[in-house]
């Protein structure tokens, strides 16, 4: 089987996507002469895109030993922060103003904003030729994912995307395990939230009301390429998540994070099936926002190494199954994922695979853990930059990050027609079983935006 945006067998492209790949240098501003990489010591020029909240952290970062030369965010109110932490950066609205003043000044973007806003500064800043980090999900529909994978390569910039548990060691411990055969052939995969959701439910019957939209706030460039509405306090800060035309729920904000060390380890690629089944949700009325909770199931076809694998993907009301394996009085409100084998099972947090063990305890205990095949990183920020500074590739970059993405996006669409069993050609790009489905691969833009 081969990856639909590469060419390369998903295989050996996910095993690259842990380690160095030289294959493709590119050289930042400035190089040491003759050697053809920059020096370790070079300062980034950094610009953020989207500031406020993830933003934030993310410049907590990515910012020491490097330059901040550019904020950019249409809320002022919620930027304060990040404007006050960094009184020497110049500062924009508009992230294409942005660009076109400060052109060479700037390296590297970091996008923070909105999902359905990713995509559109992502392509304008790749087309730019600057690098960039982009937090997750990495788009908003499937033919954006496609579209900056494409892109990402064709500009030769360093792309990251922002689920920072992809550089935890635990993340790689889990990997090595799972290739050591420590649960032998894995079949079924649990994994999900059982506390968290991002639904708008509960603002959605005050939504036709006329609000003013409040100072420092640029409406019109915050629903960018979104088609046009009025102006609500429903829809952000944060609350965006929980509304389909901005956000992906908590499937969509976190498949990247709980998914990720399944899709490395097991190079899962794309579903040949996905079914969602809801509770108390009405897409007639309420489709505009979430349901509380839902259950997902994705089929996943077997590879020349391992056997085809059912993931169930779980959220809110719709609880992960404990693991049978667990102690009676064990508490398992911290596993997000339960890996089944035919030699055991793996459980891990939501983040990075964090607390990673085979279970019960007495196999963990036996466990004798094989040697250290992934190289470790600092962290998720350090990868990328040392990407940029030496030409080489981050671990989660766009191409990595786009087919992790697209689990998600794939769940949110079978969410949006729950009980209906899609059929998806990934080759193809494209749904063979349900033309609804199909119209929300690529969505339309309003008019005047593009990708």
């Amino acid at each position: 089987m081969h990856n639909h945006l590469t060419g390369l067998t998903r295989r050996s492209f996910l095993k690259a996507a842990g380690t160095t790949f030289t294959g493709l240098m590119i050289v930042p501003r400035h190089v040491v002469a003759g050697s053809g990489q920059a020096p370790p010591s070079e300062r980034v020029n950094l610009a953020a895109i989207g500031i406020g909240g993830r933003g934030f952290d993310d410049l907590e970062g990515l910012a020491p030993g490097n330059n901040v030369v550019a904020l950019c965010d249409v809320d002022w109110a919620y930027a304060a922060k990040t404007l006050q932490k960094y009184p020497g950066a110049k500062q924009f609205t508009d992230y294409r103003l942005m660009f076109d003043k400060l052109g060479r000044e700037v390296d590297a973007v970091v996008i923070a904003t909105p999902d359905h806003t990713h995509a559109v500064i992502a392509m304008e800043a790749m087309r730019r030729g600057k690098h960039v980090y982009c937090e997750k999900p990495l788009a908003h529909s499937i033919h954006e994912l496609r579209e900056l994978s494409k892109a990402a390569r064709r500009h030769k910039v360093v792309t990251q995307m922002g689920n920072q548990g992809h550089s935890f060691g635990s993340t790689r411990d889990f990997c090595e395990w799972i290739w050591d055969g420590a649960i032998g052939q894995v079949h079924t995969i649990h994994a999900g939230l059982p506390f968290s959701n991002n639904s708008g439910l509960d603002d959605l019957p005050g939504i036709g009301k006329q609000v003013p939209v409040p100072p420092g706030l640029d409406w019109d460039l915050w629903l960018g390429p979104a088609q046009l509405r009025p102006y609500n306090p429903a829809y952000l800060p944060g609350k965006w998540r929980g509304w389909i035309p901005f956000g992906g729920g908590t499937i969509g904000d976190w498949t990247c994070h709980v998914v990720d060390p399944v899709f490395w380890a097991l190079d899962l690629g794309a579903p040949v099936t996905i079914q969602a089944k809801v509770k108390n949700w009405d897409p007639k009325t309420q489709g505009d926002v979430f349901p509380r909770g839902e259950a997902v199931t994705y089929e996943f076809p077997g590879t020349a190494k391992r056997g085809a694998i059912t993931m169930k993907w779980f959220t809110g009301t719709e609880k992960v199954p404990r693991p049978p394996e667990l102690k009676s009085d064990e508490d398992a409100r911290g596993i997000a994922a339960a890996v089944y084998g035919d030699k055991g099972t793996i459980v891990y947090g939501g983040h990075g695979a964090g607390g990673v063990r085979l279970i019960p305890d007495e196999k963990m205990e036996a466990y004798r853990r094989p040697a250290r095949t992934l190289p470790r990183v600092k962290d998720h920020y350090a990868d990328w930059l040392n990407a940029i500074r030496t030409g080489t590739k981050a671990g989660s970059d766009f191409e990595y990050g786009a087919a992790l993405t697209e689990v998600a996006l794939l769940g949110v669409i079978a969410i949006r027609l729950a009980g209906t069993k899609l059929a998806w050609d990934d080759k193809r790009t494209r749904f063979t079983n349900c033309r609804e489905a199909d119209l929300m691969v690529n969505p339309p833009y309003r008019k005047g935006w593009k990708l």
